[in-house]
């Protein structure tokens, strides 16, 4: 699969631009462990362009991350343009990806994201003008429609396509589901089976293991799978090889040093709780409800590290007891 001249290899496996997850370090991470191409956090055109320094801390990219896309959103034409342009110039990704598909009130209800299902004509005129106004190629990110009584979304590809975008990513949601229900990907099958449709259509939403991701390529023939929350915590969820228990809790710790090295070390704990909090690796661990909260509530390494050992030695107790036992 290619987007652009950018070469992704056979059933590609993505990390979803997902909002205070997938900073530098979690991508890096996800990156060495298989992911073929990662997301940067959203990026706000507005905010952009006013140089606001939180927003403009979202260009850093490594070059270990390689292909990345910055994701940015705005219901402003003229912003997201200027927006695309100072992230080319800046931060010289693989790919601008547009977001019509964050599904949150305070983006979708100001006509932002997914708020953007509601104004095609709008959707269509930035896609058009971010395209012409820079030469990294451009995609684009959005669901099924707002409701179940819009379901556009195989009408919508074409238009998006004409814009000129090289590659649609579709999550089988509507705007309206925001995240709960099942994600439909019949629709997302139908749009990769038109004729017309000559761009790489990747495919999004309640993908959680190897397996499903597996599944989608064959059922629904999308070019790439993209994958979000089954990430949190599991950034070894890309690695085709299953990893030890050593590994994985490897990587948990090096997340923390790279975020603290990146931030501070109060900060960088922040930043990563929210991995700590949903991985799946503390899974069955009898009575771990006081663990966890004293692990989201460690301000400093020398709290949280022993904390995790602790975590980690019950773990493998857990898997002499009962050989069977198994964290994601």
């Amino acid at each position: 699969m290619k987007i652009g001249n950018i070469e992704l290899g056979e059933r590609p496996l993505f990390l979803a631009p997902m909002e205070d997850v997938t900073d530098i370090g979690f991508r890096r991470l996800c990156k060495q462990q298989g992911a073929a191409m990662v997301y940067s956090e959203f990026v706000a055109a507005e905010a952009l362009v006013r140089s606001v320094k939180s927003t403009v801390e979202k260009l850093t990219i490594a070059e270990d991350e390689r292909p990345v896309g910055i994701q940015i959103y705005g219901r402003d034409a003229d912003a997201v343009v200027e927006a695309a342009k100072i992230v080319e110039a800046e931060a010289h990704p693989d790919v601008i990806d547009l977001n019509f598909g964050c599904p949150v009130k305070k983006v979708a209800g100001k006509g932002a994201g997914a708020g953007m299902l509601r104004n095609i004509p709008l959707m269509l005129d930035i896609t058009s003008k971010v395209v012409k106004a820079v030469s990294t190629p451009v995609t684009a990110k959005t669901r099924l429609g707002w409701d179940h009584e819009n379901l556009i979304i195989t009408t919508l590809a074409e238009q998006l396509q004409d814009c000129g975008i090289q590659a649609l990513t579709i999550h089988g949601r509507t705007r309206s589901q925001m995240y709960t229900g099942e994600a439909d990907w019949t629709l997302i099958g139908e749009v990769k089976s038109n004729p017309r449709i000559h761009i790489p259509i990747i495919g999004n939403g309640d993908i959680t293991s190897l397996a499903e991701a597996d599944a989608a390529f064959d059922r629904y023939g999308v070019d790439a799978v993209m994958v979000g929350r089954a990430t949190f915590g599991c950034p070894w969820f890309f690695n085709k090889k299953e990893l030890s228990l050593e590994e994985k809790f490897h990587l948990l710790r090096e997340q923390l040093r790279i975020n603290i090295e990146r931030i501070d070390e109060r900060r960088g704990i922040l930043h990563t709780r929210r991995h700590l909090a949903a991985t799946p690796i503390f899974k069955g661990i009898p009575d771990f409800r006081q663990t966890r909260i004293a692990m989201l509530r460690a301000n400093t390494l020398d709290e949280l590290l022993p904390i995790l050992d602790e975590a980690e030695q019950r773990i493998r107790d857990m898997q002499t007891a009962n050989p069977q036992t198994d964290n994601c």
